[in-house]
């Protein structure tokens, strides 16, 4: 079954698309088989979206109604593979794949919480840990500490976004466009905190 090509499932097959990428790419620095790299591609990609659909309640979760993802997720890592050594050139790549899989996985589970009539403080809640665990996955079976856990602007990223979607909300009538804007923002945050060498403070003083 293919889904249909609504605005949201269009950003989410980019969020896809994006974590995908992220998730082959990284498991080919760690010099992971081809069997490895397929796994790595699957579950950072759709690990944020799984827990979603198991939060909210949408059973069975969306991938596994929907053959577009399994062929998306097959075409990333076999584009992955035979553009290995090109994509490996360029390490700002994986920021920006984690960056934009991070925004539209935010904004699509902040959508599907509205759908599902829950609190913005809770839709915000659900789009910062879908937007996130993709990556988590992906750090963690390859043995690093997530970002989301060091002193990356990360999460908060989301967070600010999420709050951005409702204040927006209030002003345009366009879901859309909110969107688009919250994601961007989201973005801006995490690209700006990179180039200015921004971090979350730490508790330690060693």
């Amino acid at each position: 079954m293919l889904s249909q090509f609504t605005f949201q499932n269009i950003i989410e097959t980019l969020g896809i698309m994006a974590f995908a990428f992220s998730g082959s790419l990284s498991a080919m620095q760690k010099r992971l088989d081809v069997f490895g790299v397929l796994v790595l591609t699957f579950v950072t990609a759709i690990g944020g979206g799984t827990l979603r659909d198991m939060m909210i309640g949408s059973l069975p979760v969306a991938w596994l109604k929907d053959l577009q993802t399994i062929f998306t997720l097959l075409i990333c890592y076999l584009i992955s593979l035979f553009f290995r050594n090109q994509l490996r050139k360029y390490k700002i790549i994986m920021f920006w794949l984690d960056t934009i899989g991070l925004a539209f996985f935010a904004v699509v589970a902040i959508m599907k919480g509205i759908q599902f009539g829950f609190h913005p403080l809770v839709c915000i809640a659900i789009g910062t840990i879908s937007g996130c665990f993709g990556g988590i996955i992906r750090d963690v079976l390859l043995n690093e500490i997530p970002y989301v856990f060091r002193k990356d602007v990360y999460a908060s990223a989301c967070i600010a976004g999420g709050i951005m979607y409702f204040i927006l909300k209030s002003f345009i009538a366009d879901d859309n466009l909110v969107s688009l804007i919250s994601g961007g923002i989201i973005i801006v945050i995490r690209v700006g905190a990179k180039y200015f060498k921004l971090e979350m403070p730490s508790i330690y003083r060693y």
